[in-house]
């Protein structure tokens, strides 16, 4: 057996170790190292409570600059190698940067970014620099952060923010440092949440004279753009990019239709097979949860308030249910509903051993954790991110990605005047048999205990980037999925930021139907066909969802069909398209 080693300083190490146990305790620590992202599900151990804090570490990297707060920046090596991997999935992103670093749409841009920050949206900061902009990035929520790729973004010079296992302080210092910076100024926000929005409306007020737009990809942060429009305080325009069809078709269903069972089999490993599961919310999250577990035997309920999503439901042979009057036969409890208190302490109360409750919302605020820290209730550290919580009667709870939320929650909502608008700093709750189970604390389970389809972000990440490029202060509502979600992130932002003033005034919008600017399409046009583009497509007629789902049939050798001009007069269509209404969502 040869080993090959990345460097002699690990070469080195290895030789401390002569005997075979000596060795695989060395080879236990570098795995659990240099795959710290993933460590949450499968990792046994966890860091030491002593363990310096990044914020307390001085750190540079090998262009001198110190600006940034990383777990290890020596991890940077080995982000880079996950970046890449993403990118042979990103390939509408990646073909858009070198077909328009040329033309620099974002020249002048500074964006300030609060978003999970992972490999596939490392390839969203790094086209945004390639088009031009300067970044600041930080995390939108504290278990999410790939350790190893926030470092290899910080090595290339981006001010990044954010590691793994944040606790409710670091996280609000993370954002701190990306907007309060000397000598730089933001013009353009893209958030995930709406916390950085929050931070700075209360904080830096002043910031927002020069912002142009504000992107925002998800339902709670697009809920709390629309209570600051509605009480008049929205002093930009921003995009809804969540409400874009391409984010609710790709991103939201069959993003969290892989992810789910990803997230659920990494934390309790699971069998889904025969398995009583309640979803909370059959949105287009809760259609693409509740399609996987059913494909899976898993027998699944829905509970919903809207009659519309209730009826779909019925319609797709779910039992539409009250949670409280199936709980006690639950194996599996599935929030997704963006709201508060949707499981509550008495329904964890009266749970079965073994259920297993988890949060695919964004907040942890759909399952009351807060109540389980009540002095009845003993926790105990399982593994990394597990917790048992233990009722007096010997039932347990199993909480993954356990939080430190006692510090400043309750000063902070003060601070924002709204009891409805909560940090993203926790998310779901697990169950094993004989146990309840709390599966990373109400957080969001998916980008807490796993990861996400690149392919789905590609598109989302297209679309934001689409919305900076154009913009006055307004909200707008952008198309996203994950190869494809990333597209809509670019277009959302380019459309923002190279918007002519008055376009868009300050309200909260859906990213338009067609782009302002021509310079949008000539540059999509030669990243997606290159210079010959097919005699068939007019990319200018398209709608930016259509454009942003055009880009990724390629990696599918999907070829569409055209239709004759007696089709096309029939159903009253342009044959070139777009092809949707206005009100297609």
């Amino acid at each position: 057996l040869q080993i090959q080693f990345a460097n002699m300083e690990d070469k080195q190490e290895f030789s401390k170790y002569p005997t075979k146990a000596g060795r695989r305790s060395l080879s236990r620590s570098v795995s659990q190292s240099s795959t710290d992202s993933y460590s949450s599900a499968a990792s046994y151990t966890d860091s030491s409570d002593d363990e310096t804090s990044p914020r307390d570490k001085t750190q540079v990297n090998t262009h001198g600059s110190s600006d940034f707060c990383v777990k290890n920046i020596k991890q940077a090596e080995f982000g880079r190698r996950e970046i890449e991997i993403a990118e042979q999935d990103m390939s509408a992103l990646i073909s858009l940067r070198k077909r328009a670093q040329g033309e620099k749409p974002l020249a002048g841009a500074n964006i300030v970014g609060c978003t999970h920050i992972t490999a596939q949206t490392a390839v969203l900061i790094e086209t945004l620099v390639a088009l031009g902009a300067q970044c600041r990035w930080t995390a939108c929520n504290i278990y999410s952060t790939q350790n190893e790729v926030a470092a290899a973004l910080a090595e290339t010079g981006v001010p990044v923010f954010a590691w793994k296992g944040e606790s409710e302080d670091d996280f609000w210092w993370c954002i701190d440092r990306c907007v309060n910076m000397d000598g730089w100024q933001a013009n353009m926000v893209l958030d995930d949440g709406g916390d950085l929005t929050h931070w700075v409306y209360k904080k830096y007020p002043s910031v927002f004279k020069k912002v142009r737009g504000i992107v925002e990809e998800s339902v709670t942060g697009v809920h709390r753009l629309y209570q600051l429009s509605k009480a008049g305080k929205l002093c930009v325009p921003a995009m809804n990019v969540n409400d874009s069809v391409t984010k609710q078709k790709f991103d939201n269903l069959y993003c969290c239709r892989e992810s789910i069972l990803d997230g659920l089999k990494r934390t309790t490993d699971i069998m889904f097979g025969g398995k009583q599961v309640v979803v909370c919310g059959y949105g287009e999250v809760g259609k693409g949860c509740c399609t996987a577990l059913k494909a899976l035997g898993a027998i699944v309920c829905v509970t919903e308030i809207d009659p519309i999503c209730a009826l779909q439901a019925c319609m797709d042979g779910f039992k539409v249910v009250k949670l409280s009057e199936v709980i006690r036969q639950m194996d599996v409890v599935i929030t997704c509903t963006g709201n508060k208190n949707v499981v509550t302490r008495e329904q964890l109360d009266r749970m079965k051993n073994g259920c297993i409750v988890c949060n695919m919302g964004h907040y942890n605020t759909e399952i009351d954790v807060a109540s389980l820290r009540s002095p009845e209730l003993t926790w105990e550290r399982v593994r990394s991110q597990v917790d048992h919580i233990i009722w007096p009667d010997g039932k347990r709870v199993v909480l993954l990605a356990e939080v430190i939320f006692k510090m400043h929650l309750p000063t902070l909502m003060s601070e924002m005047e709204n009891e409805d608008v909560y940090c993203g700093i926790l998310n779901p709750v697990l169950n094993l048999r004989g146990t309840c189970a709390l599966v990373s604390q109400g957080r969001l389970l998916n980008l807490s205990c796993s990861t996400v389809p690149t392919f789905v972000l590609s598109i989302t990440a297209t679309t934001q980037v689409g919305s900076v490029v154009a913009s006055p202060p307004v909200a707008v509502l952008l198309p996203v999925v994950i190869q494809p979600f990333s597209a809509l992130q670019a277009l959302a932002l380019i459309e923002l930021f190279n918007a002519p003033v008055g376009r868009y005034k300050q309200d909260v919008y859906l990213l338009p139907k067609k782009m302002g600017e021509p310079l949008f399409f000539r540059i999509h046009c030669c990243s997606f066909w290159g210079d010959g583009i097919p005699d068939c497509v007019d990319v200018s007629s398209l709608s930016s969802d259509e454009y942003v789902a055009s880009l990724h049939l390629p990696i599918f050798d999907a070829h569409l069909t055209e239709l004759s001009d007696e089709q096309a007069k029939y159903m009253g269509l342009n044959k070139n398209g777009p092809f949707k209404p206005n009100y297609y969502r």
